[in-house]
């Protein structure tokens, strides 16, 4: 069974970080920080086991920001350098936190603050811990985003986008940037283009974060931007529309080459007919071509997931992208799985399965699902 996740903070970072703040800065209270970031760390879950060190720091590092925060970066191993040269990794979401919650405490900080998180995310992101300073702080924090946007670091290039993201998981919800998102366009302009991978990764989720709220606004990107595109940005473009080809938005589909309807007959079976919380139904397709030229098409599948009152609520899950030559009759094969995951519970009903075609509905079938074994509902 693979480690759980939750694990990647344990008592050893905490161990690790007070040694190094130690290096840094002799007077650092080293007992005391391990035993307020330790006490019962096990028992907590992953953000939990971070907001509690970052408790302990606040309680042990100096009171003046600046002094603490010169400490920090002290401690801090080189960008790229493994945890044995100083911090780097998960125990810095936890510093991160730490620059939030004194920024918050002592507005005037916000600059070194900044400054800090700059530091920090060459070695783990910052992305959470730019947020509540961003809400807070929009007039000032933009420009210092712009300027990031810039940087030659791309990972301090990343956190101008992934930190503004409306919607960012995990992270605190932007609902100012979910109203209205045209403040992140210049970074998201700059950075499109990026050499990066992982910097265009991070302004696809962001787009893809804004048309899910505002899908003219992602149409209107792609009318601007995916024509002529270099194939690194409609690579970035393509997984910026993912939710709303999903959704079968005609403008976005449109911009893709994916706006007709299918021309033929399509069928869809699921087996078995009952299932139990845990396990899994194949869903197979068959869809057969009248056009007289080929087709592009998107296939995707949709879930009416029943709630724990009864209520159904539906979920889009990718199927496959394929060319359907002229003619042709295809079978698809999927095996859709029903294991609780944190994101999901289930509930035993019935499941209606809608298959999509470039975002029309096409066939319909679905499956019981019973409790898993040994309960009398699902987890």
């Amino acid at each position: 069974m693979p480690e759980a996740f939750k694990n990647l903070i344990h008592a050893g970072t905490v161990a690790h970080a007070a040694r190094h703040l130690r290096r840094a800065w002799p007077g650092f209270d080293a007992a005391r920080f391990e035993h307020l970031a330790g006490s019962g760390l096990e028992a907590l879950e992953m953000k939990a086991r971070a907001m509690q060190i970052a408790t302990a720091l606040q309680a042990c590092l100096p009171g003046d920001f600046g002094q603490a925060a010169q400490m920090v970066e002290a401690a801090l191993a080189p960008p790229g350098e493994p945890e044995s040269e100083g911090l780097t990794g998960w125990v810095v979401w936890s510093l991160g936190e730490w620059v939030a919650r004194c920024v918050a405490d002592q507005p005037r900080e916000l600059h070194r603050g900044l400054q800090c998180l700059h530091a920090l995310t060459q070695r783990f992101s910052a992305e959470f811990a730019i947020r509540p300073l961003l809400r807070d702080h929009p007039a000032e924090v933009w420009p210092v985003l712009g300027r990031w946007a810039e940087d030659p670091i791309p990972t301090v290039r990343r956190l101008a986008s992934e930190g503004s993201r409306p919607r960012l998981p995990w992270g605190l919800r932007l609902q100012a940037l979910v109203r209205d998102p045209s403040p992140a366009f210049p970074v998201l302009l700059r950075l499109q283009d990026d050499p990066d991978d992982a910097v265009r990764r991070s302004v696809a989720n962001h787009l893809n974060d804004i048309g899910k709220d505002h899908p003219a606004l992602l149409a209107d990107w792609l009318a601007d931007h995916l024509p002529g595109a270099p194939a690194p940005r409609r690579q970035l473009l393509r997984h910026a529309s993912r939710t709303l080809i999903k959704a079968g938005d005609p403008r976005v589909l449109s911009a893709w080459g994916l706006g007709r309807r299918f021309r033929g007959e399509a069928a869809l079976s699921m087996a078995p007919g009952t299932v139990a919380v845990g396990g899994e139904v194949t869903l197979q397709v068959t869809l057969r071509s009248t056009a007289r030229t080929a087709q592009t098409l998107v296939v995707d599948y949709a879930v009416q997931h029943v709630g724990a009152r009864g209520e159904r609520s539906p979920k889009v899950f990718k199927g496959w992208n394929l060319e359907l030559a002229a003619g042709e009759t295809r079978t698809l094969v999927k095996r859709h799985s029903l294991r609780p995951i944190t994101t999901r519970r289930y509930h035993p009903g019935w499941h209606p399965v809608s298959l999509r075609v470039n975002g029309v509905s096409v066939a319909e079938g679905g499956f019981e699902l019973s409790p898993a074994p040994g309960r009398s509902q699902a987890g």
